[in-house]
């Protein structure tokens, strides 16, 4: 059955585009690989400096390690990491087979209890486009299994075991301590009602040999705490319960701040109308089958069994609900950062079918409880063909879906989860404007609904749902507020700066525009990156980044007209000093730019012909693929004959101050200050086949420089150099 999905997967795997999040996930895996390489000082800073070193790498590093071996790129990486996002979820159906199984005694029962784990509409496609969350609930369900195989043979090995599945979920999802809680407790509860000296030595010796197994796992996994266990640690559980990313998110018709913590309802309201409801009905006459064993007989809850573990997966999801609650935890976009509980609810699932298919001694009431069961496995499997590949904002039938604009306007939809096709249709006021983040034309179960709701806010008003049958998702900022401005605005007057797309300001607008458009310079993903003046300017969640990201905004004001394709976004109030934008899609940057503002106004980019002849004039700090010159207080990167290669792969410059408490406050916890660049935002290419890049350096004084190229397969040239004395 699993080979079935993963065969299902290679043959859909390009119905699914570009993830926003698939750059950040490669670096995860790049910077452990590099630090366990022993690739230098280079990797360290990387390591702890990255935003996401709290995830662990267990998932990334084989996967970028996959791509680096076969030296896979582009469409070929992206299909690669599906298949292996797809493989870890399997692998957990897999566990999920074995525990029903070793619960129940039942080939058939356990088959649809697998079936019905992997086939839940929202998590199957997060299964294929997202490495963390099934990921972790894959994790959990084999943790589940160890658990439950441990406390069956009640032997050390085993329990050893469990320790290292424990340890490996919570490298995933630092909540995976729920699990080495959960086992303690029981350990403790076995030594509290222990009838002899040897059964309290067992609890004793197999409960301590779990937690130090667990923990040495935990670490030895987690490269990024080696320098300082305790105390990463303890940021690590800080990030879990005030995640830095602050999403809002549409919740029952009102936009809730994710840092605000989520209502109690939150968790149970986004499992109930996404999940099928056959596998809710399940759950629930599976939990009131062992509320009734437990009432019947209270002392088998003590004793280790089938109903003890049952309460475990009963109590699991309860305590962590809570917990989310009382903490105010940062959750948002859905419950996909909460897929895990999706596993104790399927062993309660597995309990219902059980009790359905064995309470009565009639043959008939067994086949027809299994024949049910197919009838909702089937319906699920029609719902995943009829809405593929979108099934990351399906709803179930509990959902109020009286109206698409119903639907649309109470609970938050993700069109950012795949780059979308262009959706022609003549409900549009505009045909000669094809939208970005739309989809596929030709297809009569698609149709575009106008809406007064907005996606996200605040943003423009008007907003376009669009509806695959039921089922209303991704919401499409209408473009008819701002066509006039970029037809007018980004095509007058000089831009700040001239790359791929050429980059325009108009007041507290910024425009990006290019001639020539193909569908694939409108898809890419665009960066937005917002650095005030003032620090103190940026909204509190934002400080600790020391930039506003404005990427989501740019992205769904894409729009292409005619042959021209153009973007804009509206810019904060306060003072910027610089901004950084660019795009990028599986391959990397495709490309990126720096806009240098003095307060308010822009400051021109440089003469690049003009800073080729003053760096040949001198010599350069280094030579490597690109000799690096000092002119003034600028590096300027110069290669003669670049390839493409070689101008597209992206620069990182890491200064290091002569007196730390000069960075920036944001880099102060680095050591270090990162002015990571592109050729495309801060250079040229030359009509005579050179490249040429000018990155101006800070004003402190610097102790030292360590900058060169990277790409996906890694390093490709490195420099490190003092600058000369008195500089």
């Amino acid at each position: 059955m699993c080979a079935l999905f993963l065969i299902v997967c290679a043959l859909t795997r390009d119905d699914y585009h570009m993830v926003v999040d698939h750059a950040d996930q490669n670096l995860i895996g790049m910077a452990a690989l590099d630090y366990l390489a022993g690739d230098g000082e280079r990797a360290f800073d990387q390591l702890l400096s990255y935003h996401d070193r709290y995830y662990g790498p267990l998932v990334e590093a084989p996967i970028v390690l996959v791509q680096r071996s076969l030296d896979l790129r582009d469409s070929a990486a992206r299909h690669s990491r599906y298949l292996l996002h797809h493989s870890f979820f399997l692998f957990g159906g897999i566990c999920c087979y074995l525990l029903t199984y070793r619960l129940f005694y039942s080939r058939k029962l356990s088959l649809i209890t697998m079936i019905l784990f992997l086939l839940h509409p929202h998590i199957y496609v997060h299964s294929i486009i997202n490495s963390k969350d099934p990921a972790a609930l894959a994790l959990f369900m084999v943790s589940l299994y160890l658990i439950h195989r441990a406390f069956r043979r009640e032997t050390l090995g085993a329990f050893l075991l469990c320790g290292i599945g424990i340890g490996l979920v919570t490298n995933l999802r630092i909540v995976g301590i729920v699990l080495f809680a959960a086992v303690l407790s029981l350990r403790a509860l076995d030594l509290a009602f222990a009838e002899s000296a040897r059964e309290r030595k067992r609890a004793l010796l197999t409960g301590g040999g779990v937690a130090l197994v667990a923990i040495l796992t935990y670490y030895a996994t987690m490269p990024g705490l080696w320098t300082d266990p305790a105390g990463r640690f303890a940021e690590a559980l800080g990030v879990l319960n005030a995640h830095p990313s602050a999403f809002s998110n549409l919740f029952q018709g009102e936009w809730l701040y994710g840092p605000d913590g989520p209502p109690w309802d939150y968790v149970p309201v986004w499992v109930g109308i996404t999940t099928p409801p056959a596998t809710l009905l399940l759950s629930l006459v599976g939990t009131t089958s062992l509320a009734w064993r437990a009432r019947r007989r209270p002392r088998d809850i003590l004793r280790n069994g089938p109903l003890r573990f049952g309460m475990l997966l009963l109590l699991l999801p309860v305590v962590t609900t809570a917990g989310v609650v009382v903490l105010g935890s940062n959750i948002s976009q859905g419950w996909r950062h909460l897929f895990f509980l999706y596993a104790p609810l399927i062993g309660l699932a597995a309990f219902g079918l059980h009790w359905l298919t064995s309470f009565s001694r009639e043959r008939w009431v067994a086949a027809g409880a299994y024949a049910l069961a197919g009838i909702a496995v089937a319906v699920v499997i029609v719902a995943l063909v009829r809405i593929h590949p979108y099934g990351v904002n399906s709803f179930n039938s509990l959902t109020d879906r009286t109206t698409p604009e119903r639907l649309v306007s109470r609970y938050a939809t993700f069109g950012w989860y795949y780059n979308a096709r262009l959706l022609e249709t003549t409900e549009r006021p505009d045909a000669s404007i094809s939208l970005d983040r739309s989809f596929r034309s030709g297809e009569d179960a698609f149709r575009g609904v106008r809406t007064p709701w907005a996606c996200s806010p605040p943003s423009p008003p008007g907003t376009w749902a669009l509806r695959i049958y039921a089922n209303t998702f991704s919401c499409i900022i209408d473009p008819e507020p701002y066509v006039d401005g970029i037809r007018s605005k980004a095509r007058t007057g000089e831009p700040l700066l001239r790359s791929v797309f050429d980059i325009h300001r108009d007041g507290r607008h910024l425009y990006l525009s290019r001639d020539g458009c193909a569908t694939e310079d409108v898809e890419a993903n665009f960066v937005l990156h917002v650095f005030p003046a003032n620090p103190d300017d940026l909204p509190g969640e934002r400080r600790r980044h020391g930039f506003e990201n404005l990427s989501t905004s740019l992205d769904r004001t894409a729009v292409r007209l005619d042959e021209r394709c153009a973007a804009f976004a509206r810019l904060p109030d306060y003072a910027i000093a610089r901004i950084h934008t660019g795009q990028y899609d599986d391959g990397g940057a495709l490309w990126l730019a720096d806009v240098r503002f003095d307060g308010r106004e822009p400051s021109q980019p440089p003469d690049y012909a003009e800073a080729q002849r003053e760096a040949m004039a001198g010599e350069p700090l280094a030579r490597a693929v690109f000799d690096v010159y000092l002119v003034g207080r600028a590096l300027t990167y110069l290669r003669d004959g670049c390839t493409d290669e070689e101008a597209a792969a992206p620069f990182f410059l890491h200064v290091d101050p002569v007196v730390a408490g000069d960075l920036p406050a944001h880099r102060r916890g680095h050591g270090f200050d990162n002015l990571d660049f592109s050729l495309a935002g801060s250079g040229a290419r030359l009509p005579d086949g050179a490249c040429v890049a000018v990155v101006p350096l800070p004003d402190y004084p610097i102790a030292r420089i360590h900058t060169g190229q990277y790409d996906e397969a890694g390093e490709r040239w490195r420099a490190e150099f003092a600058l000369p004395d008195g500089e």
